[in-house]
């Protein structure tokens, strides 16, 4: 059922390295955001895929993971991702590419839910800086980095729960457990 897919596809931040993800099974994800939908049917994303080791340790150093857990490391040592898609926007398609944010939000949540009906997960990360990833990455100027999506086997628990008492929702780690608060469906509701 797709609802559980969807509660299954969580920001996962500790993965297995043991468990490879080949380039093959990134293009086949990344195939899937063809038939999604996009701005003025422009397809004005690009994706740079990693899976080179080496490449995917100094990519890692140029992420921030997780902000409101100041006193964890994540991912925490010997559990990074394996693979990485960059998500880029061509400004040779169209140069007010900023404007076409959700096209990627699209794009982003397709590749994950494909990748976790494959048994993997991630986590979609914006927090880095798109010209040093470009630089890394010798991602041509045109392409600009919008969105990192990290990718693995996720060796972690997340455990979707109730919003608090007083309607705050957050995300906290308790005995190694990665809780994340979802608001009730009568809060999202406008009446």
């Amino acid at each position: 059922m797709f609802k559980d897919l969807l509660k299954a596809s969580r920001s996962y931040r500790s993965f297995d390295e043991t468990v490879k993800i080949t380039q093959e099974q990134v293009l086949d994800w990344v195939d899937c955001t063809r038939y999604a939908p996009s701005s003025i049917n422009l397809q004005m994303l690009k994706y740079r895929i990693v899976t080179d080791e080496t490449e995917c340790a100094s990519l890692l150093a140029q992420t921030r993971w997780a902000g409101k857990l100041k006193d964890i490391k994540l991912p925490p040592m010997g559990h990074s991702p394996v693979a990485y898609v960059v998500i880029c926007a061509d400004e040779n398609v169209i140069a007010t590419a900023q404007r076409f944010q959700k096209d990627v939000g699209i794009c982003a949540q397709t590749i994950m839910l494909a990748a976790c009906e494959d048994g993997f997960g991630g986590c979609m990360i914006g927090s880095f800086s798109p010209a040093a990833v470009a630089e890394l990455l010798s991602i041509p100027q045109h392409l600009v980095p919008q969105l990192v999506l990290a990718l693995g086997k996720p060796d972690e628990q997340v455990v979707l729960t109730e919003e608090a008492e007083d309607g705050s929702v957050t995300y906290y780690r308790e005995d190694g457990i990665h809780y994340v608060q979802k608001r009730s469906l009568e809060h999202l509701i406008i009446k």
